[in-house]
């Protein structure tokens, strides 16, 4: 029997990423292509990069398999619209975004936060799979994403990258482009990624964290040294768990 395949699309603050998924094992079937992000992040120039993309990937698959798309995206995403803007244009905000993306790919996508996709890939695919009780998704990229999932559900939109810690947004201190911005050593940064794992845990008793993104592949640089009640592990599929996310939900 043959697999099922999806393109999955991440858009991010600085790179927008994609590939072809094999459903059934969870694995990419095609190179990770990426771009980076237009600068400034307006609407119209995000739209013709996903297309480029989208171009190249369908060469990958074969233009007349018409894979089913996923694209998730760093905004809150409400029926189809995205209701916020992280680190990019604030052009986004009240944009009905699915069907521009649908316009512009010119095929029917399912469209959804990023960390959400990213949560969803590890309940279908990686470390919340199988978890009982509540599990907090984290992605520490160029923000701080984040996804709840309870009992293997997810509950979309939690954004706790944006709590006010210590009279600062919490991903502005603590995301990884923090480290990268201010210079900062694996030691001081963990300090800070204490503070926010402490106040999310305090809020939430959750069962387990787990912490995607970029910096997911340094996890024994800075996991050492913190010090939680709450287990906290590595996402299985790192920085890829948003492209098989929205792959994923491409295919009811």
């Amino acid at each position: 029997m043959a697999s099922t395949k999806a393109i999955g699309i991440d858009i991010g603050g600085t790179g927008i990423k994609g590939a072809v998924v094999d459903l059934d094992t969870g694995r990419l079937v095609s190179d990770r292509i990426k771009i980076r992000t237009p600068e400034g992040g307006e609407p119209e120039d995000i739209l013709e990069t996903a297309r480029e993309l989208l171009d190249r990937l369908d060469a990958v698959a074969g233009v007349d398999a018409k894979l089913p798309v996923g694209v998730c995206f760093p905004a809150i995403v409400k029926r189809g619209r995205t209701l916020s803007a992280a680190n990019i244009s604030k052009k986004w905000i009240g944009l009905d975004a699915e069907t521009r993306f649908e316009e512009v790919l010119e095929r029917d996508i399912h469209f959804v936060n990023d960390a959400d996709a990213a949560g969803y890939a590890e309940i279908r695919f990686g470390a919340a799979a199988g978890q009982e009780g509540l599990v907090i998704l984290t992605t520490l990229g160029t923000g701080i994403g984040s996804a709840l999932i309870h009992d293997g559900v997810l509950i979309p939109n939690s954004e706790l990258g944006h709590l006010e810690i210590d009279g600062h947004d919490a991903e502005s201190r603590a995301a990884y482009s923090a480290m990268e911005r201010e210079k900062l050593d694996w030691a001081h940064w963990a300090k800070r990624l204490q503070r926010y794992y402490s106040h999310v845990e305090f809020l939430f008793s959750p069962d387990l964290f787990v912490v995607g993104g970029g910096v997911s592949k340094h996890w024994d640089e800075f996991a050492p040294l913190l010090d939680l009640r709450t287990p906290i592990v590595p996402a299985e599929h790192r920085n890829n768990a948003g492209i098989l996310g929205a792959a994923a939900l491409a295919v009811p």
